[in-house]
């Protein structure tokens, strides 16, 4: 192993890990841009205000909105870097693995997608939808992160399954069921009445019948994972368990405390949990081995044989 490749490998790791959070966070930040009513702190794009990128005295926008928007903003750049770093270091490592290239090279472009759609956001004036939208790439994002750091500590191999056909049928349902579920998540918080900007036009549905199907898609994935457990007992497993029930405990405390500020930032912090242990569970259910090239000479000798 080359000197550059002994330190690439560990650092591979720790920009993985950093991107996993990164990822999740700036969906957390954004929660805060929402509940303090910054989403139009900074009005344009990609200046704050007109004239200025940064933060400035403006008559109609509060210096405290301007910052938490702009804050939220600032941790872009720094996901752009960590991300950056993390195919920088991918190209150079050697043997370069096309896999881990192409998971680096994901996150990169998921940076600048959710550039140009944090920028029609603003543009858009926080329409609810661009909201959405721009929340679950984050949570894309996130699972990408996670297959890039597995990617790290497994060959290249094809992958060979660890669990019965009827558990990757069922972990693939799963999936799909809890993208459905963030997604039914986004929705109450449209219409509920945190809208980022008091002037912001709110999704025109009542809040109980989107609580309702919520909390349906949650039971359901619920059940989904009771059924996993016939299969799969192992740490990912139970990691995943207890962080559903925790976040599904937190959004009941969240409806019959009139949804608190703090508690919606904390919920979409256990919606990236979620996320990523559904990710780690993925990964943990199969294997990739170390491709092994046999040499030409040898070959031929084995077919000779």
């Amino acid at each position: 192993m080359s000197r550059l490749t002994a330190f690439l490998v560990p650092l591979q790791r720790a920009l993985a890990i950093a991107a996993i959070i990164a990822q999740g966070g700036i969906a957390v930040t954004g929660s805060i841009v929402r509940v303090t009513g910054s989403g139009l702190g900074c009005p344009t794009w990609p200046e704050c205000v007109p004239g200025s990128i940064v933060p400035v005295e403006h008559p109609d926008v509060a210096a405290l909105h301007q910052w938490v928007e702009f804050g939220n903003r600032t941790l872009f750049g720094v996901i752009g870097i960590i991300t950056g770093l993390c195919l920088i270091a991918a190209w150079l490592n050697r043997p370069r693995r096309r896999r881990v290239v192409v998971l680096a090279a994901v996150q990169v472009a998921g940076v600048l997608a959710q550039a140009v759609i944090g920028g029609a956001t603003v543009r858009l004036g926080l329409v609810w939808w661009s909201v959405s939208v721009h929340f679950m790439v984050s949570m894309v994002l996130v699972w990408f992160a996670v297959l890039l750091l597995r990617s790290l500590s497994e060959g290249d191999g094809p992958a060979r399954w660890l669990v019965p056909a009827g558990a990757r049928g069922l972990q693939v349902v799963m999936a799909v069921v809890m993208y459905l579920l963030l997604i039914a998540g986004t929705f109450v918080t449209a219409a509920g009445p945190h809208a980022g900007d008091s002037k912001t036009p709110r999704l025109d549905v009542p809040v109980p019948t989107l609580a309702q199907l919520h909390a349906d898609l949650l039971f359901l994935f619920l059940g989904m994972l009771i059924a996993m457990g016939f299969f799969v007992r192992n740490r990912a497993y139970w990691t995943l368990v207890g962080v559903v029930v925790a976040q599904g405990a937190l959004g009941m405390v969240q409806y019959w405390t009139g949804v608190p500020e703090v508690l919606v930032s904390i919920h979409v912090l256990g919606a990236g949990a979620v996320v990523v242990a559904t990710a780690m569970l993925w990964t943990s259910s199969r294997e990739r081995t170390v491709e092994v090239e046999v040499p030409a000479a040898t070959d031929q000798a084995l077919s000779k044989a």
